[in-house]
């Protein structure tokens, strides 16, 4: 079923109703803008690989990656006899530009081409949950979202080539670094500074040197100085 943060962001970038839901080839397509085709995923960027990949053959595509920096949780529960009660807050976690690399991981092996434009929406949205009858295991969640909704786009990042994502390589990093100092001068967790670093060394953006002690070095190239 179609979220409403899906059918948000396609009228966003396609106007018109013709433009949108297009078939092309064996495939849909959310949306046709100005001769691009747009595929918006808010799932792994890894179940898109196949069909871009097909697509760049022929066509420029632009893919949206919505990530949440800012998310509402508005939660229903049921009681017999009564209206659902509604009730709302914010939730503590949130996304950052990073968040990407934890999707890149997986389309490193479509990423870059020279059709095809990623970008990243850095989004408040809304979560619409419902409550569920009580758990019977320990692991599983008393709600079910029902839909996510969009409340604002607060940041649009496009990168088209490595160049742009070595780009997101913190201040005052050293020319030869390590995760463990990417992740520290990012403030992002080690594990997501891993995946920085693997998107980065596929696409060329940086390569491996050796090693620190027990630690991968990795090395940046700097820019070259104007004449």
């Amino acid at each position: 079923m179609e979220t409403s943060l899906h059918r948000q962001l396609k009228e966003l970038y396609c106007r018109e109703d013709s433009g949108r839901e297009v078939r092309v080839g064996k495939y849909r397509i959310d949306a046709v803008a100005d001769g691009v085709l747009v595929e918006i995923q808010q799932a792994s960027l890894g179940a898109l690989r196949q069909k871009i990949a097909a697509l760049l053959k022929s066509h420029r595509v632009l893919v949206v990656k919505p990530l949440a920096l800012r998310k509402t949780i508005i939660k229903r529960t049921a009681l017999a006899g009564a209206p659902p009660a509604e009730s709302r807050r914010i939730s503590p976690k949130h996304d950052t530009i990073f968040h990407m690399f934890d999707d890149l991981v997986h389309f490193v092996d479509v990423f870059p081409n020279r059709r095809l434009t990623l970008e990243v929406l850095l989004t408040e949205q809304e979560e619409h949950r419902v409550s569920k009858p009580v758990r019977r295991r320990r692991y599983q969640k008393d709600y079910r979202v029902v839909d996510r909704s969009l409340a604002g786009v607060i940041e649009r990042r496009t990168f088209r080539t490595a160049r742009d994502l070595r780009a997101l390589l913190p201040p005052g990093l050293e020319e030869f670094f390590t995760t463990e100092q990417l992740a520290e001068l990012s403030g992002i967790p080690r594990w997501l500074a891993q995946k920085m670093a693997y998107c980065l060394r596929m696409t060329g953006g940086v390569r491996v040197v050796g090693k620190r002690g027990r630690a991968t070095l990795y090395r940046a190239p700097r820019p070259r100085k104007a004449a």
